[in-house]
């Protein structure tokens, strides 16, 4: 024993360690207030990690300003390049519509089936059992609305007037489950095909396009418009987008289905396209014989009510 405690580096150990538990025990209890041995120490540690921080935050701010900078060259350098190629199609598209006037007025036609006065409205209501079948709008005869007009939204087509109030309008949707609602539509692309919008696929949530010839190779991903030939529907809207080509029973003609451009169960303000062309009825759009006949893209017996 007279050994141990004669040997002051044992004694000087342990009495150190004492003191380190004690303080720990001390601030770990629950105070308002540090003491001034841990106020000594947290001013010493915060003054070294305020040392070191600062130029760490200074290197790494001047790093991230640097990759900023060069991101910013980068995207700068991406919308000059589409700022020119917009400015080309802009070029373009004046000069595709000035020689589009021009031949007009050579022909003297005054009519084109894409021209459309474009009336903006709300949507008002919609009853949960037909919720992607019709719609009530705020537009009605006092704001020109007529019934067949086609309604659309930002993102394509989405159905037609079928009844009008003063103040407000009913719209079946392309979504509709009536056998006899039919859109004249065109198959864009490298390969061109018309054929008619007729049912909606409610497991796959698409549209069917029916009566399109065989002969045509279409595919997958080819974008589908409104062929403006069946009186109601102006020229050029967007319907979808084909996701599958089959042929039909007989294997005469081949049938696709469409993804919608449109969300139906999301609608809030849509369009009314009133026609500057002549527009016709629509009503014999259950004629589907000899019509179909004499007209070989189906334009004359689409759109119908």
């Amino acid at each position: 024993m007279p050994q141990f405690f004669s040997n002051k580096r044992l004694i000087l150990l342990l009495v150190g360690v004492i003191v380190l538990v004690a303080l720990i025990f001390f601030s770990l209890r629950d105070r308002d207030h540090a003491n001034l041995p841990e106020q000594i120490v947290k001013d010493v540690v915060g003054f070294g990690q305020q040392l070191f921080s600062k130029p760490a935050h200074y290197i790494t701010d001047l790093v991230d300003d640097v990759d900023s900078l060069l991101n910013t060259y980068e995207e700068n350098q991406r919308l000059r390049k589409r700022l020119v190629e917009y400015a080309a199609v802009q070029a373009e598209l004046s000069d595709v519509r000035n020689e589009n006037k021009r031949l007009k007025d050579i022909v003297g036609k005054k009519d084109d089936l894409r021209d459309y006065e474009p009336i903006h409205a709300s949507v008002l209501a919609r009853n949960p059992d037909q919720w992607e079948e019709k719609i009530v709008i705020d537009r009605g005869e006092t704001h020109g609305i007529k019934k067949n007009m086609a309604v659309m939204t930002a993102d394509g087509l989405i159905g037609k007037v079928i009844l009008t109030t003063p103040f407000t309008s009913t719209v079946q949707l392309l979504a509709t489950q009536d056998p006899d609602y039919r859109v004249s539509a065109l198959v864009t692309g490298k390969t061109e095909a018309f054929g008619l919008i007729e049912g909606y696929d409610t497991e796959r949530r698409e549209l069917i396009l029916k009566r399109i010839d065989s002969a045509h190779e279409i595919k997958e991903g080819q974008k589908v418009i409104s062929s403006g030939l069946g009186g109601i529907f102006p020229k050029g809207l967007l319907i979808g987008e084909i996701t599958e080509v089959t042929t039909d029973d007989f294997g005469l003609t081949k049938q696709a289905h469409i993804k919608p451009a449109a969300d139906f169960a999301m609608l809030e303000h849509v369009i009314v396209t009133k026609r500057t062309s002549t527009a016709v009825d629509g009503s014999d759009a259950g004629n589907t014989g000899e019509a179909m006949d004499k007209t070989a893209d189906g334009g004359k017996d689409g759109d119908g009510s």
